[in-house]
């Protein structure tokens, strides 16, 4: 190894906020292929104590596609997030707005 190339270490804090960081892509990605009008998905991502919040915002048009019928597909988003922290250790919680 030579004098150029750095060692870089990662905190346990930077790996989470990544892992979240990855998690919220993930929302937002299938959110607005679900939309017909991507460019008013946002999402937003807050700890809490030992959870996290995933606020999912989408158009009023496009939220009976995001939670689907009898609220299935946002099920099986917040089932997906649910895998998510339990590799993280932790709990998160999908919002819709």
């Amino acid at each position: 190894m030579d004098e150029s190339e750095e060692i870089q270490v990662e905190t346990p804090e930077q790996t989470e906020q990544e892992e979240e960081d990855r998690i919220a892509e993930l929302v937002e990605f299938i959110a607005k292929t679900l939309s017909n009008y991507p460019d008013a998905v946002k999402v937003r991502s807050e700890e809490e104590g030992s959870r996290t919040i995933i606020t999912l915002e989408v158009d009023d048009r496009d939220k009976g596609k995001v939670i689907g019928r009898q609220g299935r597909v946002a099920q099986a988003l917040r089932s997906l997030l649910r895998v998510a922290a339990v590799k993280q250790n932790t709990r998160i919680n999908l919002e819709i707005e």
